[in-house]
Formats: structure tokens, sequence, C-alpha cells
């Protein structure tokens, strides 16, 4: 991630901010922060003595406990095989996720879900279109499609537009797939969770579509094959 892109995801995350204990962190940890202009989500001791996390949405970063140096980065712990910040980072994408509501989302549901996939999705992304081409193949594979609005030219876009209409819809999964295969969609506007779904992907790391978001919290960028996608479900750790 560039450093434009995380100083908008640490301002972003004000937004979603949780509360920390202030008292518990080192002075110059809090004092480092404040001249970053960071409101945190969280920060705890990190694995690494000498070091603190600092959550902000599902972005974390470390400082060291004299408030001198900050940097991003992953723990590895080698002999477990696992990447204990990417551990983190999934936990919060889901929480974040999960925040809004699956009556706030398009839900494509199989009659009996053993997976769930949330898709942060634009209209007329080509790929996001060749995605949803393959749902029902998903569904009959037991796997749950959520999608999350992400209009990739932002708000007042023709995306955004074309999303709003999609959610206001009476019947919101005929919208989607009308939409998704061209047709058009009459133009509605209502209370909706567009602008919601589409700050909540920026905070998580979504930075195009479609955007899958497994049921483990991991983050898989791009179109995948409906094949491909039901094996990686069926063989993950949730």
């Amino acid at each position: 991630m560039g450093t434009t892109r995380f100083i908008t995801v640490m301002a972003l995350a004000i937004a979603v901010q949780g509360a920390w204990a202030e008292a518990t962190v080192p002075a110059a940890v809090s004092a480092s922060l404040a001249r970053l202009g960071i409101v945190p989500t969280s920060i705890e001791p990190a694995p690494l003595p000498g070091l603190y996390e600092v959550a902000i949405g599902a972005e974390l970063f470390y400082i060291a406990e004299d408030g001198r140096y900050v940097f991003r980065g992953d723990i590895l712990e080698p002999a477990a095989g696992r990447n204990l910040t990417e551990e983190k980072r999934s936990a919060a994408r889901s929480a974040a996720i999960e925040a809004l509501g699956e009556d706030s989302m398009v839900v494509f549901a199989p009659e009996k879900t053993r997976h769930t996939v949330s898709v942060f999705t634009d209209i007329d992304c080509p790929y996001c279109r060749k995605f949803h081409q393959e749902v029902g193949e998903l569904n009959k594979n037991g796997i749950k499609v959520r999608y999350l609005a992400f209009p990739r030219g932002g708000p007042g876009s023709k995306g955004y537009r074309q999303a709003v209409s999609v959610w206001c819809s009476d019947d919101k999964t005929t919208a989607m797939t009308d939409a998704k295969a061209g047709r058009d969609v009459p133009n509605r506007e209502c209370d909706n969770p567009v602008d919601e779904h589409y700050e909540t992907g920026r905070v998580v790391g979504v930075t195009g579509t479609p955007a899958l978001v497994l049921d483990n919290g991991q983050i898989v960028p791009g179109y995948v094959p409906a094949n491909r996608l039901v094996k990686a479900l069926n063989t993950s750790k949730r």
C-alpha cells in the first residue's frame, strides 16, 4: 500500500474508531500518534518485545515503545506457519463487514450455506459481471454470495448511481442480475448503504473489483472461477 493510500485509510478509519485504553500505552507512543494525526481503533503490545501494534480499521502497523519509529510489515511465526499480522487483519475485515449487517447487502443464498463470500462489486466492472454469471454455480455448492457496493468511480459517478438504483429496488437480487447483464434498471433513490459500503471497502483494503472477502476474513482481489473458489473455501482454515 502506497504512502498516500496509507494516510487516506488512516483518515477514513476515524469513522470506525473504537475505544482504547490510553492509560496503558506509553506516553511516547500516544504523543507520536497524536503528532501523526492518527486516531487508532486499538493499540496493544505487539508479539515482538519493545513494539506496540496499532490498528486502524483493518490496517495494522507497529510503533516502538519510545515512539521514535513507526513501520509497516507482517510479523511471521515460521515454526507455526503463521502470519500473525494477517490473522489480525482478517479478523478486523470480518468484524467491519459484519458490522454493516447482512440486511444491507444484496444476498444470493443457497438452500444450505456451507461458506459465505462477501463481494465488493461495481455494476459495470467486466470481471464483476463474469463473476455474477457463476453465482448460481456457487449457490449449488453451498456458497452464499453477499454483495457490497464499491463503485470504482466513487460517490457521484455513474457506477455509484447504478448501485443506488439496485439497492433501492424492491427486488434487489433481480435488479442486480439485470444490471450485471447490461439491462436497464429504473433510476431510484432512497436511504441506502452505498456510501457506507464504499468507505468500509476502502478501510478494509479494497483497491479494485471484484474483491472477495472469504468467511475467514481473507481478502482475494479479482475474479476467481467458481471451481477454484469452491476448492479454496473447502480447504481454507476458518
